[in-house]
């Protein structure tokens, strides 16, 4: 399979529009999904126990529920998670912090009957707050960051660019584990930074190659001149943003597939995070970046323009 797109002349510019109407549709649907079914936030973002279940024999999601029906009608776990070579530990998590008296009904039961005690932990509301409130402002370093690093390195424009890119991307995310309803952890969290990471990286190489073809440019003097270096540039790069986003994919993709239940949300958001980020990168950030630039031309163009001199009054 061969991506080489180096003498094929592609015109990326001329379906900004319809990029453009691509991501604002996505946006606003992301905006309605959150504001009517909202995330399913996991106890790491809302008080709940969680219990840790250490088995000498390989465990089901139904004979963990089965077990704790069995405790009480009261224990019924919201979430249930396998993990180790043979499934033989089980994470069972709950919405709503257990008490003392709970506690020790629970770690009574699996002593007895499965000859070790579980590892009971539990998250206050203030706890899940607060780790809601560092992600995002974590995002909001991170991006300030970006900003002034990018402006250093190549210009405001480009910082600006990046970061409305950056944000599409995180927002998608966010938007489709709305759709799909799928627990929302610090796993997640996780995952939304990885692929703020790898946008950046992948945007700051298109950019890069834009910013050099400016430079071979001789005439940049309008917007059609400017839509020529960004079509080159994104021709350049296209075969290098595919074949990097494929290789992460497939790894991305076998986590997935054969991962536990514990990293599955980190896996599925890495994946949306992925093509959402290439796509950005290149049919977003440098279409906003062509926008913005050829508007800064027109201004600079007409301050240079000498204007006609006043007629002296008499």
């Amino acid at each position: 399979m061969s991506f080489n797109f180096q003498n094929r002349e592609i015109d990326f510019v001329q379906h900004r529009k319809k990029f453009f109407t691509f991501s604002l549709a996505a946006m606003l649907i992301g905006v309605i999904l959150l504001l009517t079914m909202g995330l399913n936030l996991g106890i790491d973002f809302e008080s709940g126990s969680q219990v840790e279940i250490l088995a000498e024999e390989p465990l089901t999601a139904e004979q963990v529920e089965s077990e704790f029906a069995q405790i009480g009608s009261g224990y019924t776990p919201d979430d249930i998670t396998l993990g180790g070579d043979r499934n033989e530990m089980a994470t069972a998590r709950f919405i709503g912090v257990l008490d003392a008296g709970e506690i020790a009904e629970i770690q009574s039961y699996f002593s007895e009957n499965f000859g070790a005690e579980p590892n009971i932990g539990t998250v206050s509301p203030t706890v899940g707050q607060e780790l809601a409130r560092n992600a995002l402002i974590s995002v909001l370093i991170a991006s300030v960051g970006i900003i002034i690093y990018v402006t250093i390195r190549f210009e405001f424009l480009y910082g600006v660019a990046a970061i409305v890119a950056l944000l599409h991307d995180a927002f998608f995310i966010i938007a489709v584990f709305s759709l799909l309803q799928i627990q929302v952890n610090v796993p997640f969290i996780a995952a939304v930074l990885t692929i703020v990471g790898y946008s950046i990286n992948d945007t700051i190489v298109t950019f890069d190659r834009i910013r050099e073809n400016m430079k071979l440019t001789k005439r940049v003097k309008d917007f059609n001149d400017l839509a020529a270096v960004v079509n080159k540039s994104l021709v350049q790069t296209l075969a290098r943003s595919i074949n990097t986003v494929l290789t992460v994919v497939f790894a991305a993709a076998a986590l997935f597939i054969f991962g536990g239940e514990a990293i599955r949300s980190f896996a599925l958001a890495l994946l949306i995070g992925l093509v959402a980020g290439t796509y950005s990168s290149m049919f977003l950030a440098s279409q906003l970046w062509l926008i913005w630039k050829s508007k800064q031309l027109k201004k600079q163009k007409f301050k240079s323009k000498p204007q006609p001199e006043e007629e002296p009054t008499v």
